[in-house]
């Protein structure tokens, strides 16, 4: 009998596109609560209005990264959503942000 797998341990190995991929789920994440959003909007001095735009822009994804890294409880309400673990939310703040983390 096989165990049930954990959806913490949902591990895709972390690169780009899965780093921009957990990003778009933070803005859904965010989204989804309008006390979140409202603090993060106001955080980023964006408008709701410019905010699908803004999306579009790889700098926006890392911004985000950046702005649930801040906050420990934030990621970690973030990681337990998607499934993940704080770590590969970090993993992918790194790969979206390379200049602000160098070797």
């Amino acid at each position: 009998m096989n165990p049930k797998p954990n959806p913490r341990a949902r591990a895709a190995a972390m690169d780009h596109a899965r780093a921009e991929a957990l990003a778009v789920e933070a803005l859904g994440f965010l989204g989804r609560s309008p006390e979140r959003l409202v603090r993060f909007l106001d955080s980023s001095g964006m408008r709701p209005d410019t905010l699908r735009a803004a999306a579009q822009s790889p700098d926006f994804l890392a911004g985000l990264m950046d702005y649930v890294a801040q906050d420990e409880d934030l990621l970690l309400a973030f990681a337990d959503e998607a499934g993940v673990k704080p770590e590969s939310v970090m993993q992918a703040r790194r790969l979206l942000s390379p200049a602000a983390f160098p070797d």
